[in-house]
């Protein structure tokens, strides 16, 4: 029996209303055992601790993702920071940087990013961080912030290069792999993902979005973060068995409370 841990979902969304709890059901069937929820603003963060709440092995993560930064409520950070000291709450995000859209200035999304860094520091979570076409400026930022104080990260749905990796593995930080690893044409992905030391080495499924090979083009849900797992455990040429414990090893080492 496979124990895996799904450490990037969006189960509050839409995309579940209709069957949220068959979709956990198949989750567990399949032999993922924790599902990780995570907040994109302060009304999902808050949704996303009540499933929590009502479904055992599921944990939340509280943050405002940078693309909805614009858009937060004066409000709406003290209403994330209330949420970190819930015993479901284990990691702190979605947060980071994006040059992929234009929703919200990229000032806005660093000072929001900054908000969570020092949460970071202060609670001791960890970050959850979406990085998105900003290599370049989401590894200066961190400099600058890990030289004011450490704190604990996973680069979420990893698919930068392998120098980008390199230096995020120097800083401790984890690196989740998502469905991208498994499409036809990520060979350099799968090279990148082969390299990361195992004690640094996450799935996830980012559900609804990024539905892995042989599910691609389907909603996905954390069911499927097996196929990750069978790609990675193939490039890495390990038992997916040893892939799947050893992740979620590295996950509950990152994310304590959801032991």
């Amino acid at each position: 029996m496979l124990s895996l841990f799904d450490t990037h979902t969006h189960l509050d969304q839409d995309e579940f209303a209709e069957d949220r709890h068959e979709v956990i059901r198949r989750a567990r069937e399949a032999g993922v055992e924790r599902i990780l929820v995570v907040g994109i603003t302060a009304s999902s963060s808050q949704e996303a601790v009540a499933l929590a709440e009502r479904h055992p092995g599921v944990f939340a993560a509280v943050g405002i993702h940078p693309n909805y930064a614009a858009q937060a409520q004066p409000d709406d950070w003290q209403h994330v920071c209330r949420l970190v000291d819930h015993p479901r709450v284990v990691a702190l995000g979605e947060t980071g940087l994006d040059r992929h859209w234009d929703f919200t200035p990229f000032e806005l999304q660093q000072e929001y990013f900054r908000r969570h860094v020092e949460l970071a520091r202060q609670t001791g979570l960890p970050l959850v961080v979406h990085s998105r076409d900003c290599d370049q400026e989401m590894q200066s930022f961190l400099a600058q912030e890990l030289a004011r104080g450490p704190f604990a990260a996973v680069m979420h749905s990893f698919c930068s290069p392998w120098e980008v990796a390199q230096q995020y593995l120097a800083w401790g930080f984890y690196l989740g792999f998502a469905g991208m690893v498994t499409f036809k044409r990520n060979d350099a992905l799968r090279a990148v993902a082969a390299q990361v030391p195992e004690d640094r080495l996450l799935v996830e499924t980012d559900s609804p979005y990024l539905a892995p090979v042989p599910k691609r083009g389907k909603r996905n849900e954390p069911a499927y973060v097996v196929h990750t797992a069978e790609c990675l455990a193939q490039v890495r040429k390990l038992p997916l068995e040893h892939l799947a414990r050893v992740t979620t090893e590295n996950a509950l080492r990152l994310f304590p409370r959801a032991e």
